[in-house]
């Protein structure tokens, strides 16, 4: 079973819409005993929320599920819990290695870096730039292509 955690500043807009959309990647390949998929903030902001209204309303249009998610900061255990642990942005990679146990900082990757052609760019944070169906559509290219190397 592989544990995979997707993590932004908030775990309101990013991280809950690549949980969700992986989710529902994992379902659809019928791989769901395979996988644990959570998502978490870097910050304690938004703990306990909801997705925000905009990352709902673009998993409403695709029809996947975001029942059940409320945001969550990561916390210590996770880092050894979780067998991959996937930061949005540079500042929650580097966030994520300043928190992560020495012998964990090896699991923590940039979303964008596993989509040949995007490695090094980030997944934009729609909460600042009100562009969901951008963020959505990056997410779905790097939820595609993770799904792909981690069910090898």
């Amino acid at each position: 079973m592989k544990k995979v955690l997707f993590v932004c500043l908030g775990n309101i807009c990013r991280s809950p819409m690549a949980e969700a959309v992986f989710k529902a990647k994992v379902r659809q390949a019928d791989l769901a005993n395979k996988f644990v998929v959570s998502s978490a903030a870097t910050s304690s902001w938004e703990a306990g929320n909801k997705p925000h209204s905009g990352t709902q309303q673009i998993l409403d249009q695709h029809g996947i599920s975001y029942e059940g998610i409320r945001s969550t900061q990561v916390k210590p255990e996770d880092f050894v819990k979780y067998d991959v642990i996937i930061g949005m942005d540079a500042n929650n990679v580097a966030d994520l290695k300043q928190m992560a146990p020495e012998q964990t900082k090896g699991k923590i990757h940039l979303f964008l870096d596993i989509v040949e052609g995007k490695e090094g760019q980030e997944v934009p944070d729609p909460y600042y730039t009100g562009d969901f169906e951008e963020t959505y559509a990056l997410i779905n290219e790097g939820t595609e292509a993770l799904l792909s190397y981690l069910d090898n």
